[in-house]
């Protein structure tokens, strides 16, 4: 048949997307636009060469990391620790957190090299169910909620300037940040070139920004502006601490995304872990400094009352020329958002891999060789959590089912040492770091429940809604005959709408 022919000469092309998309940073950082993806001579099966110096490790982490949070998180952290210096104790403290966490995963992802990171080392140690849940916690909770929050933020930053003097409406900024993803949508089934140029163009402007506040910050504080720094009013309650923890850790949240493509990482046992410790320490250093520069000119009070504080900033330090930081900041979220479309695709394609994923989500455009099912997923789900237009609700949202099922990842470290003692395991990492991250994981979790019992309540819903769709579709294995032709008839529909194919000439499987 001709669409087989079509398959079979663009099976290479197709799968390197597939395989590749989901690491924007890895095509940025490669600069020809390779993904390091090859094909063998027999079924148009990619292997990905590992291209990838510890510089391109570390530009992952850090082009990870660095995108909304850092213009976000500062009023929440503040709004529950009540001072600037312990909303600052918090800021490092999140980033020492992560960096354990990071650590943990670099035995992790020597040891268990399958795709999929996380989700690939709960699979290989509690199994097929454990797995599900992390994966749909990431498809269908973090991922898409993490898009709408920095939809929301470049909305904000936007309007902000039309509405100096109060909050942009709220149907105004929903509004906005709607149009914001499907332009990105539009881009992101275009052409993956496009998409991995806006990324490009967008983290520098992120960079840019954050080194213009930095750098007037630190003049300021060289001309004494300290005013702000005391303990006054600190909030010391365990369940606040634990609330400010969400909004600093969602500002780190990304320190993982290395793990997604070890693959592609060169001497990765010498590697992995020198990128994680210059990454992560690099990252805390430029977030606490930009919280340094906030509180040199902003009081507690105009930070906890401004919904876009770099804006606030901006008009209190360079007057005239205020307009450029919420211009730099929309092109810095702008480029978040992209992000996220571009990396979604990789962890579709390993839950599909593994048989827990719909298989149209895998499928490649056949004219323009993106993987247009999965952009349109996570937009249309994205769009979904806009109905919220409270993004510190959004935020602890993430915040619990990002750091529980990252939790049970790390969990696996100290299980697999008891269950798989023969393991090689080039990076072997000291028992006290997965102990303490367990600890600080259950800190972060469970108390919330108590100071925050709606938003975590609608997690813990939302992560057990899993358990049904599990049953159904995965674990159930005798499915009536009509049913799977009808989910076989959805996919062949949804391929022809859609326009496309698979890597593999093969029927669809429910």
């Amino acid at each position: 048949m001709e669409t087989e022919s079509l398959n079979r000469k663009n099976s290479s092309r197709k799968s390197s997307i597939v395989n590749g998309n989901g690491d924007a940073s890895t095509k940025l950082t490669n600069g020809d636009g390779d993904n390091g993806g090859g094909a063998d001579a027999g079924g148009g099966e990619v292997t990905l060469k590992a291209k990838m110096s510890l510089l391109n490790g570390c530009t992952v982490i850090v082009g990870s990391i660095i995108g909304s949070g850092i213009f976000v998180s500062p009023t929440g952290v503040l709004m529950y620790t009540g001072s600037v210096n312990l909303a600052l104790i918090v800021w490092v403290l999140s980033g020492l957190f992560s960096m354990v966490g990071a650590y943990c995963y670099a035995e992790l992802g020597t040891m268990i090299t399958k795709s999929g990171a996380d989700y690939a080392y709960i699979m290989e140690t509690f199994g097929p169910f454990m797995a599900f849940i992390r994966l749909w916690i990431e498809c269908m909770i973090v991922r898409p909620c993490s898009q709408a929050i920095v939809a929301l933020t470049f909305s904000t930053y936007v309007l902000k300037p039309f509405f100096p003097e109060c909050t942009p409406p709220e149907d105004a900024s929903r509004l906005l940040a709607v149009c914001c993803i499907l332009v990105l949508t539009l881009i992101n089934c275009w052409d993956v070139k496009w998409a991995t140029a806006v990324q490009d163009i967008f983290t520098y402007a992120k960079l840019f920004a954050l080194f213009i506040i930095i750098a007037t910050g630190m003049y300021q504080l060289y001309m004494g502006n300290v005013k702000y720094f005391t303990f006054d009013n600190s909030d010391t309650k365990v369940t606040s601490l634990a609330l400010s923890f969400y909004s600093g850790l969602f500002a780190y949240n990304g320190w993982n995304y290395l793990n997604f493509i070890i693959e592609e990482l060169k001497d990765p046992v010498k590697n992995l872990p020198r990128a994680i410790a210059i990454s992560c320490t690099l990252v805390t250093v430029v977030y606490v400094l930009a919280n340094v520069s906030f509180y040199t000119i902003l009081s507690p009070e105009e930070v906890l009352g401004s919904s876009a504080v770099a804006v606030t900033y901006a008009e209190r330090a360079f007057g005239m020329l205020a307009w450029t930081i919420p211009v730099f900041v929309a092109l810095s979220t702008f480029g978040a958002v992209n992000g996220i479309l571009l990396t979604s695709s990789r962890l579709f394609y390993a839950g599909a891999n593994e048989g827990q994923m719909p298989e149209i989500l895998t499928m490649i455009q056949i004219q323009r060789f993106t993987p247009t099912p999965a952009v349109l997923a996570m937009a249309f789900l994205s769009m979904l959590y806009l109905t919220v237009s409270d993004i510190f609700a959004l935020i602890n949202y993430v915040g619990f089912a990002t750091w529980l099922s990252i939790g049970v990842a790390v969990l696996c470290l100290p299980w697999l040492r008891w269950a798989q003692p023969n393991l090689p395991r080039p990076i072997r990492v000291p028992l006290v770091f997965p102990i303490v991250y367990l600890i600080a994981t259950i800190f972060v979790t469970v108390v919330p429940m108590y100071a925050s019992p709606v938003e975590t309540g609608y997690g813990i819903l939302m992560i057990l809604s899993s358990i049904p769709v599990y049953a159904v579709f995965i674990a159930w294995k005798n499915k009536p005959i009509w049913f799977q032709k009808s989910m076989v008839s959805l996919t062949h529909f949804l391929q022809k709408l859609l326009m496309v194919l698979g890597k593999q000439t093969k029927p669809a499987q429910v």
